[in-house]
């Protein structure tokens, strides 16, 4: 279930004098077979795991440096972001900054979210099933056709996914189209419409927000190849139901009913306010990239708004404690066509690039907890080829 220890990221912490903890949140984050009627395994996923690795490191950073720490800072993206958010929820003393990217937040519609694409596709012997060079060819190069000038630069970019209303129906065969003619049928179409759609319930309410465009090129690869996705099928079988009752290919709006009703460990995460944490002087940085191909980005967007309305704060008061940057461009947590590094994690993510708060999230988390001074943006970096050794292509600002 997409967890383990990441040790580029311990590597990255010591590297600039922390003492750096990493956690598999209790088991072996390649299946979701230990959770199998076993709930102090779900426990330990949804947020007690990280809560006593931090509490355990703590106490050996007394004993070890013959004082205790200072100030703890947690960085985190996807499932690690999302534990970020909880932490800040119900155990607000743990951290006094957090870093929360690409955060797999309302976890149980989420997870449904996914087990929908299967339903959608169909598998990948069905008469109109999208192949996937269909997906990152043609389809993606029409997404950018009609969206990525819309912020008057045509660079292979959609800075705005929120401003692409993609219309699939321009790539409707004709009648005079041939077989292998780059087009889609009126089946294909509708296909690719719902993949772009959001996801609503029996009742007609959200469930979670569509997938924004442009995210294809890996997404086809994930949850439109024909088959269901590895960890929201085994969430469903093991958690949620049993392998015995579990058929990803009927999936419905009621099973997400079921799963979001059994909330398991309460690990939905989905708060609507963070004033304990905010109240105690934490802080926290939010980011999301905008061709997430394993989330939407319009997730993160809907939880800030929902956050703003629940603490009944505007952007300017909610400045002072959590501050919203998109990445346009951006994988799930990192990769992509945009100026993606920005030290976000160990490895590539801050490679080659300064230990300052102007480029570097996890020294503009700390600038902003030691110092109280926070950024109103973060310089992202694109290398020529993601090869730090070519140069940098360019960089972008991201803007809160």
């Amino acid at each position: 279930m997409d967890t383990g220890i990441k040790y580029e990221d311990l590597a990255y912490g010591t590297q600039y004098g922390f003492a750096s903890v990493g956690s598999n949140n209790g088991h072996n984050g390649t299946t979701a077979l230990a959770m199998y009627r076993n709930p102090d395994v779900v426990v330990d996923f949804a947020w007690r795991a990280l809560h006593v690795a931090t509490t355990a490191s703590k106490q050996l950073i007394k004993r070890f440096y013959h004082h205790s720490h200072k100030k703890s800072y947690l960085l985190g993206c996807s499932l690690g972001g999302r534990q970020g958010i909880n932490a800040a929820d119900i155990l607000p003393h743990d951290f006094d900054g957090i870093i929360a990217g690409s955060p797999t937040l309302d976890f149980n519609n989420l997870q449904s979210w996914r087990a929908r694409f299967f339903t959608i596709t169909g598998s990948n012997t069905s008469s109109h099933f999208i192949p996937k060079r269909t997906w990152k060819e043609l389809i993606h190069e029409e997404i950018l056709k009609q969206c990525d000038g819309l912020d008057g630069v045509v660079d292979g970019i959609i800075e705005d996914p929120n401003l692409c209303q993609f219309q699939p129906g321009a790539l409707l065969c004709s009648q005079h189209d041939g077989i292998g003619t780059d087009c889609l049928t009126k089946q294909q179409v509708e296909i690719v419409r719902k993949i772009f759609s959001p996801f609503s319930g029996e009742d007609g309410n959200l469930i979670y927000p569509a997938m924004q465009p442009g995210s294809e090129i890996k997404a086809a690869d994930l949850f439109y190849a024909g088959v269901p996705f590895s960890n929201t099928d085994e969430w469903f079988k093991y958690v949620v139901y049993t392998p015995s009752t579990w058929n990803a290919s009927l999936f419905t709006s009621h099973d997400a009913t079921v799963a979001d009703a059994l909330n398991p460990s309460n690990i939905r995460t989905w708060p609507s306010s963070l004033s304990l944490f905010k109240n105690r002087g934490g802080k926290l940085l939010l980011y999301h990239g905008g061709q997430d191909e394993k989330l939407t980005s319009f997730n993160t967007e809907r939880f800030y708004n929902h956050l703003a309305h629940g603490m009944q704060s505007s952007p300017a008061v909610m400045d002072d404690f959590l501050r919203f940057f998109r990445i346009p461009g951006m994988g799930h947590c990192n990769s992509g066509p945009g100026a993606w590094v920005f030290g976000q994690g160990g490895g590539a993510p801050a490679a080659g690039i300064p230990f300052n708060a102007e480029q570097n999230v996890l020294a503009a988390i700390v600038r902003w907890v030691e110092e109280e001074e926070a950024v109103d943006e973060i310089l992202g970096t694109k290398f020529v080829e993601d090869n730090v050794k070519k140069g940098v292509e360019y960089q972008r600002r991201h803007l809160r």
